[in-house]
């Protein structure tokens, strides 16, 4: 199955709860920081909700 890596790249301070919490749920805390999930609609949802603060790139798996 598909992989998605998804790398924060603006900070959260000013930023709605639901965002924050969005990016806790993908595993995301710190600017830089990357996770490589299942290419999923529940997570294709929180990466939607977060768009702006992240940048997403396939993985081969």
């Amino acid at each position: 199955m598909a992989q998605l890596k998804v790398t924060q790249i603006k900070s959260t301070i000013g930023t709605k709860r639901n965002h924050r919490e969005s990016l806790r749920t993908l595993g995301l805390r710190k600017i830089r920081q990357s996770t490589v999930r299942e290419d999923t609609p529940e997570v294709r949802g929180l990466i939607h909700c977060v768009r702006h603060l992240v940048v997403v790139e396939e993985v081969d798996a």
